[in-house]
């Protein structure tokens, strides 16, 4: 077997992870690529034009390295892991953003470096331009602000603001939300590459932004300074400031730069200046330097030139699609005003609608009320209707009452005055008939002692006639009657000279008819005073008749006078002592 034979056999490709600021890609590549064979690899994968702006880095020791285009991958000293990692970054800053980066794709890349570096501290930021800045990332990132979708809370896992911002000021995190939110509603209708722009104007007049920072002395014993490369020239800084450089070299006024080992020489373009020197420890260091300058050096002079046909197109390509998408966006904003309209108008359509609803349903229930109502009243009305032919139907018999009462009452005056007179008759009848039976009683007294007398006449005259006949009886005719008396002229008796042969029988039969009469007198007498006591409790219950009568008709006009008649009023009655009612 031959050596060449035993030999390993060596792999054709290799692999390589490239990390660019939003993503991370593995290719694997043939052995005998270049550096530019990797990069236009990766600048097609991510749709770059603009390559000139751009470079692959990688970590070298203690610092890092540019992937040379013009060398294979594998004979630089890149890391000898599997797979290669690579960042693809911008490698130069352009002087003015918004005319030399045309491609949104180049924007996006570099806002979200220059973000990053903000963020982490490369480039020194203020806390008024780390709001505003970081308002726009949130522009960018969240489109238009809306208050019903972006609550509070919502950059709670956003980092936008530096450590050194958020330390500076004792402020909690909701605060910091508030400000940042505050300036973010102000940009509604920008759209995400444009906020972008907006952020990389405001970042590229920071005093670091864009700067690469070297470690350098300007001889073996001097102090140690800073250099740094940018897109304007080369500056000298201290140690302790990295803001204002002490000198600055622009391009414009430079006519070479070289380096021997770790001696390097600026000369100036005008002649009489003095020729700046430094001095760099390490070599690998100086080689970034000069690639730096050589690569910003020519970017200036780039800028200063007509722009190829490429960036020609590039621009007009660029210009375009930026008019494509401001009407895209015009129509698309446009569509969405119409959309809000539209939502609006059928927000307000269903607002209306349900308040129609509400009032349909108001209505109706209002309806049914007011048809229950209307039967309500309706019934009330039977009712009040009724009750009003109930009330006629009262009042007209209230009013027979009060003229039947009337009539009663002008009857029962009449009664009373008639029967107050029968009274008084029958008073002056009483005072007759006792007058009558007094002088009665006084004439039967004096009947009864006329009769006594009369019997005592009697008896004498008997006696006196027993006494005559016993002794003469023969002088008895001849004497002459003596006169009567007076009494007994008027009881009938006879005189002397009639037969004086009364007897007693007669005397009691007088008696007894005197007494008779008597009695019935005083019987007629008793039966009159009857007939009166009669009279008077019939008067009187005549007169408590008419005083109730009276009082019913009272009651009776005012419960008509009330409209009332279910409720009487009671009212006292004056009575006078004449009897005449008011």
């Amino acid at each position: 077997m031959s050596i060449l034979g035993l030999k390993k056999k060596q792999p054709k490709t290799f692999k390589v992870k490239v990390i660019t600021m939003d993503a991370e890609m593995e290719f694997s590549c043939e052995v005998k690529w270049k550096g530019k064979d990797l990069f236009d690899l990766v600048c097609r994968t991510v749709g770059l034009r603009e390559t000139w702006f751009f470079g692959l880095r990688y970590t070298v020791k203690d610092t890092y390295a540019w992937l040379k285009p013009e060398k294979r991958v594998l004979d630089q000293e890149v890391p000898k892991d599997s797979p290669i990692t690579f960042h693809f970054l911008a490698k130069f800053f352009p002087e003015k953003v918004e005319e030399e980066l045309v491609q949104e794709i180049t924007q996006h890349l570099f806002f979200l470096q220059v973000k990053k570096q903000i963020l982490d501290e490369e480039i020194f930021c203020s806390p008024e331009a780390s709001v505003l800045l970081a308002s726009y990332a949130v522009q960018a990132k969240y489109g238009d602000y809306d208050p019903n979708f972006h609550k509070p809370g919502f950059l709670a896992q956003d980092e936008l603001l530096p450590k050194r911002v958020l330390m500076q000021y004792q402020m909690t995190a909701d605060m910091w939300e508030e400000k940042i939110t505050a300036w973010y509603a102000e940009h509604r209708g920008i759209a995400r590459d444009e906020a972008e722009m907006e952020y990389l104007k405001i970042a590229q007049d920071l005093e670091m932004y864009g700067v690469s920072y070297f470690a350098i002395t300007q001889n073996k014993r001097d102090t140690d300074l800073l250099l740094g490369v940018d897109a304007q020239g080369l500056h000298i800084y201290s140690p302790s400031s990295k803001l204002n450089p002490n000198r600055s070299f622009p391009w414009s006024d430079i006519r070479n730069i070289s380096y021997s080992e770790k001696e390097f020489t600026i000369k100036p373009l005008d002649k009489k200046k003095d020729v700046f020197k430094f001095y760099s420890s390490q070599l690998r260091v100086n080689k970034l330097i000069l690639q730096l300058c050589i690569g910003n050096h020519d970017l200036f002079m780039r800028r200063r030139k007509v722009d190829s046909i490429e960036v020609q197109q590039m621009k007009a390509q660029a210009k375009e699609e930026k008019a494509r998408k401001k009407m895209e966006r015009q129509i698309l904003a446009r569509e969405k005003q119409m959309r809000e309209e539209a939502e609006r108008a059928k927000e307000e359509m269903e607002r209306r609608l349900f308040q129609l609803q509400d009032e349909a349903r108001l209505a109706n229930e209002a309806l049914l009320r007011s048809e229950e109502t209307a039967d309500l009243l309706a019934e009330k009305a039977q009712i009040a209707e009724e009750e009003a032919k109930l009330l006629a139907h009262k009042a007209a018999e209230a009013e027979q009452e009060r003229q039947r009462l009337e009539v009663t009452a002008m009857k029962t005056k009449e009664e009373k005055r008639l029967m107050e007179q029968k009274m008084r008759e029958a008073e002056q009848l009483a005072v007759k008939l006792v007058e009558q039976s007094e002088r009665r009683l006084k004439e039967a007294d004096h009947l009864k002692q006329d009769l006594t007398e009369a019997k005592d006449a009697e008896r004498r005259a008997k006696q006196k006639l027993l006494e005559i006949t016993k002794t003469t009886y023969p002088l008895i005719a001849a004497y002459s009657p003596p006169p009567a008396p007076p009494e007994a002229a008027d009881f009938g008796y006879e005189s002397a000279s009639s037969r004086l042969d009364f007897k007693d029988s007669d005397m009691k039969r007088l008696s007894m008819e005197i007494e008779r009469e008597r009695l019935e007198y005083m019987e007629k007498s008793k039966n009159l005073q009857d007939q009166l006591k009669e009279l008077k409790s019939e008067i009187e219950s005549l007169k408590l008749e008419e005083q109730q009568q009276q009082a019913g008709l009272y009651s009776l006009r005012s419960e008509i006078m009330d409209g009332n008649p279910h409720s009487f009023k009671h009212r006292a009655f004056c009575v006078p002592r004449d009897g005449i009612y008011e």
